[in-house]
């Protein structure tokens, strides 16, 4: 979800992983040129989808890397599919309130520039929830824990997984 700290959280987790870290909506912006938002001006949201699409079937294929999607990446099967066959997928949730405080003054997300910004992220929230439950292998809940304790969390949870494999 936008706001649940998938950038943040990503970046961290590459490091003490010692991976590399790309950022979907990142990737798409140096690829075009021009930010997300104007994608969507121009093309819409399912304009920008394509291109998403497009950016992750790309970037799975790369080793040693630890990946944010955008949040709405999820909605397409194939990208499901794909991001549950080429990784380990985290689904860092967060309750709507913690969602909100993140993204409340963001103007940069062009699926939160309603009239009702909040009552959006909650329709968004409640359509993709179960998309992310069934494309993660690991869910997270996030909150007020630091990010050193999220991080440190899904290292021995990932530790975990592996030897119970």
């Amino acid at each position: 979800m936008p706001g649940a700290g998938k950038t943040t959280v990503g970046r961290a987790l590459a490091r003490r992983l010692d991976m590399n870290f790309l950022d979907t909506d990142k990737e798409i912006i140096a690829r075009t040129g021009v930010p997300i938002a104007t994608i969507f001006e121009i093309e819409g949201e399912a304009g920008f989808r394509e291109r998403e699409s497009t950016v992750l079937s790309d970037l799975v294929q790369r080793d040693d890397l630890v990946l944010a999607t955008g949040g709405g990446s999820i909605l397409k099967e194939q990208n499901r599919t794909l991001l549950r066959e080429k990784g380990t997928v985290i689904y860092l949730r967060a309750k709507l309130e913690h969602l909100w405080q993140r993204t409340h003054r963001d103007t940069s997300r062009p699926l939160l520039q309603t009239d009702n910004p909040r009552a959006t992220l909650q329709a968004l929230l409640d359509v993709r929830d179960p998309l992310y439950r069934e494309t993660a292998h690991l869910v997270v809940d996030t909150g007020a824990q630091s990010i050193s304790h999220l991080t440190n969390d899904i290292v021995m949870r990932l530790e975990q997984m592996r030897t119970h494999t």
